[in-house]
């Protein structure tokens, strides 16, 4: 597992931006320095451990793009049509066999290996068949056209893919086509999630008049399942001080992080706090974000910690642009930026200047073609329906402190924040 020491996030100072907090996660989490040779048919998600290096050219022959007639550049028609006669037929996966001569053209299909000395390809419904079987060719293409060239798409010896990349399913197909059968990741990182509280039973059981099933940590773990994670449920923890520490430091040895939500603010009852302070050390990132209450990061025995808001919409949102980060970088991955999408308010709003607020809304189409975001028209953050009947998220910078209708604004997909 990795070892933290008690203080690598010990800060002081005012609530911390969103960006700031990123960039803190970065600094001082390392990733997980053991790694392990999958197939590559399962390396969708994964985190390469080292640079993926072409180890051939790709395509690894020149070859044509389109079905059609190859010819010499220098016969190339300049001022009228020119018929030629067609010496040969190249399909894909077969050798030319023969070189082309000047004067003659050869028939040729997408994918095939180029004959030599020929360096241009007449697409098919750009030319004509004459009485005799000559192909007849227009003036005016360029030298070269229609032709893929020998490792135009990648150079051998390039580094095709960084080590810290995040697989995809295209990254997988580059891959195979380099001729990869397996490749090295970053082993899968290690969380362990409790949820705690008298107040909570798991779905299935028995409920009381005064408690609720417990939702976020079915959540989280699904979100910590889309970012590759090898996740324990330790399940719902009572509220006993002495029990959840004891937990804590059973997870620590074993995990690279632990998760939960809720009892880590500063009332009687957090019994997630005192907890951890008895074995570790807990610092609240006062983080400048709406919905969210503090989001809690520590260190348990060497191990990271973080406890989000409670309030489910809350714990989405910090998840996201807190949790999501430190898992990231524990995993190895490089940091990329979330893109946004413009899009139009559709909806007035008013927040306070220095903090960054997310607004769920819901896109719809508009005259133009355009997207417009629509406000969810409650603003609850333990409204579960207000995630499940919207697209995505509106972000709203710390200097906005205001949005009328027709402005443009930042979405972000939900897709997006896995």
């Amino acid at each position: 597992m990795a070892q933290l020491s008690d203080d690598c996030f010990v800060f002081g100072g005012p609530m911390q931006p969103v960006d700031e907090v990123a960039a803190l996660i970065a600094s001082r989490l390392s990733a997980v320095e053991e790694s392990e040779a999958i197939p590559l048919a399962l390396a969708d998600g994964r985190v390469l451990a080292k640079d993926m290096v072409a180890l051939l050219p790709l395509p690894p022959f020149t070859n044509s793009a389109v079905d059609g007639y190859a010819l010499r550049g220098e016969d190339l028609p300049e001022t009228a049509e020119i018929a030629f006669p067609v010496s040969g037929r190249i399909q894909a996966g077969m050798s030319p066999g023969q070189s082309i001569l000047s004067g003659e053209a050869m028939r040729i299909f997408t994918g095939a290996p180029m004959p030599d000395g020929a360096d241009t390809v007449f697409m098919q419904e750009d030319v004509r068949l004459d009485d005799s079987g000559r192909v007849v060719l227009p003036p005016g293409l360029k030298r070269g056209a229609n032709v893929r060239p020998k490792g135009e798409d990648i150079a051998e010896g390039k580094v095709a893919l960084p080590a810290g990349h995040r697989m995809r399913p295209q990254d997988v197909a580059l891959a195979a086509a380099l001729g990869m059968t397996e490749v090295e990741v970053r082993r899968r990182i290690r969380v362990a999630i409790f949820s705690t509280g008298d107040e909570i039973v798991a779905p299935g059981s028995i409920r009381g008049p005064a408690q609720l099933f417990d939702s976020n940590r079915f959540m989280l773990t699904a979100m910590l399942a889309r970012l590759g994670c090898d996740i324990t449920d330790l399940g719902i923890l009572a509220d006993d001080g002495g029990l959840i520490a004891g937990k804590l430091a059973d997870a620590a040895a074993a995990h690279d992080l632990i998760l939960t939500s809720g009892g880590v603010s500063t009332g009687e009852a957090d019994y997630v706090k005192a907890a951890v302070e008895s074995i570790g050390t807990l610092v609240f990132w006062r983080v400048a974000i709406k919905p969210g209450r503090p989001v809690a990061m520590g260190v348990v025995r060497g191990t990271a910690f973080i406890g989000l808001p409670g309030n489910p919409v809350a714990s989405f949102v910090t998840f996201a642009h807190v949790a999501r980060a430190a898992i990231l970088t524990l995993a190895g991955a490089r940091l990329e930026p979330l893109i946004a999408r413009p899009v139009r308010a559709a909806f007035s709003y008013r927040k306070k200047e220095g903090r960054r607020e997310y607004v769920r809304v819901s896109l719809r189409t508009v005259g133009d073609g355009s997207y417009e975001a629509v406000k969810f028209p409650r603003e609850g953050a333990g409204l579960l329906s207000s995630l499940v009947e919207t697209d995505g998220l509106v972000e709203l910078g710390e200097k906005v402190t205001r949005v009328e209708p027709g402005e443009t604004v930042r979405f972000l997909s939900y897709s997006d924040l896995n």
